[in-house]
C-alpha cells in the first residue's frame, strides 16, 4: 500500500510505470533519498562499506606527519648594499620536491623581497638557472633532496657575473654576444623571395640534434673558467653556449654563409681557441649537450680556411 517504504518496491515496476508520480510523492516522505538512489542505480561494494566503517577506537584526529624541516641559506644583494645569506627554513612535507619549489614558497609565505628568475618550470625556458650546492643548474629541474648536506642547501646566482639583485645576474654581455653570431639562417636573394620553405634532407637535419636545444640558460659560459677569465662575456672569449649556438648555425645545410661565419669566429687568437678542455660545460648542461665537442669541431672546420 502507499504506507509501505519505496525500498520495498521492485525495480521492474518502477521502470514499466506501475509506480506513478504521484505515488512516488507519497511515499517519498518515509523513505531516506540515499536508499532511492542505491537502489535505483548500483549497490555499493561490501568492501567500500567496510572501508567507509570509522573504528570506534580511532583518534578523532590523525597526528601530523613528521617534518622535514631543510634550511636554505640564500645569496642576499641588492643595490647600495653588501651581499650576505640569509637562511629561510621550509618544511619539505609542505613543499614540492624541486629548488624552484622551495623559492617560490619562500618568496610567497616568507620573504617577499626575494629575487629570481622563472618562468617555464619545466627545463625549457632557462631562467632559473642559478648555482645550487656549487653546481650551476636549473632551478625547476635540481631537487631539494640531491642538494642538501647536513640539512643545508645553498644558492648563490651564477657565478662571475655581475648581479642586478639576489638571485638575478647581469646576461647583457652574454646576449651581446649571442647576436655577434647571427644566429639566424641567412639565405639567397632568390631563396627569401620564394613562397616556399627551404629543404633540408633527414640526413642534414639530424647533423643538428645536440646542438638546437641549447636554451641559453648560460650554466655552461658561467661554469668555463675560461669564460670567468675573460670577464663574463665583457673581453673576447665567446664561451661554450655562444660557441655550440654558432656551430648550430654553421652545421645547417639550408645557410648560405658558412664560411664566412667560420672566418669571424676564427678573428683574433681568443675568440674561439680559448677553449682549453676542461669540460665542466658538458658536466654541468642541463639538457645534457656537449659543447666542447662542438668547439673542437670548429676549430678543425677553421683549419680549412687556410
Amino acid at each position: 500500500g502507499g504506507t509501505e517504504p519505496l525500498r520495498q518496491f521492485p525495480l521492474k515496476m518502477f521502470l514499466s510505470g506501475a509506480l506513478t508520480k504521484s505515488s512516488l510523492l507519497r511515499v517519498q516522505p518515509l523513505v531516506r533519498p540515499q536508499i532511492l538512489t542505491r537502489r535505483f542505480a548500483t549497490e555499493v561494494p561490501s568492501q567500500e562499506k567496510e572501508a567507509n566503517k570509522v573504528s570506534p577506537n580511532a583518534a578523532p584526529n590523525a597526528a601530523p606527519r613528521a617534518a622535514e624541516n631543510v634550511n636554505f641559506r640564500i645569496y642576499r644583494f641588492q643595490e647600495g648594499g653588501k651581499p650576505h645569506m640569509q637562511s629561510y627554513t621550509i618544511n619539505m612535507k609542505e613543499c614540492g620536491p624541486m629548488v624552484l619549489d622551495a623559492l617560490i614558497k619562500i618568496k610567497s609565505e616568507q620573504d617577499s623581497t626575494l629575487t629570481f628568475r622563472r618562468s617555464c618550470r619545466e627545463g625549457i625556458c632557462g631562467s632559473c638557472a642559478m648555482n645550487i650546492d656549487g653546481t650551476n643548474a636549473l632551478a625547476c629541474l635540481k631537487s631539494v633532496k640531491s642538494s642538501t648536506k647536513n640539512g643545508v642547501v645553498k644558492i648563490y646566482p651564477l657565478p662571475h657575473m655581475n648581479v642586478i639583485r639576489d638571485l638575478v645576474p647581469d646576461l647583457s654581455g652574454f646576449y651581446d654576444q649571442h647576436k655577434t653570431i647571427r644566429p639566424w639562417l641567412e639565405l639567397k636573394p632568390e631563396q627569401m623571395a620564394s613562397q616556399t620553405e627551404v629543404l633540408q634532407s633527414k640526413d642534414d637535419r639530424k647533423r643538428l640534434d645536440g646542438l638546437y636545444e641549447c636554451i641559453l640558460c648560460a650554466c655552461c659560459s658561467t661554469s668555463c673558467p675560461s669564460y670567468w677569465w675573460s670577464e663574463g662575456g665583457r673581453k673576447d672569449y665567446l664561451g661554450p653556449a655562444i660557441l655550440l649556438q654558432a656551430y648550430r648555425w654553421i652545421s645547417d645545410s639550408r645557410d648560405t654563409q658558412r664560411q664566412d661565419r667560420l672566418k669571424q669566429l676564427a678573428e683574433g687568437p681568443f675568440k674561439l681557441y680559448k677553449c682549453h678542455t676542461i669540460m665542466n660545460c658538458a658536466k654541468v648542461c642541463p639538457k645534457h649537450l656537449n659543447p666542447a665537442k662542438a668547439i673542437a669541431n670548429l676549430k678543425k672546420l677553421s683549419t680549412q680556411l687556410h
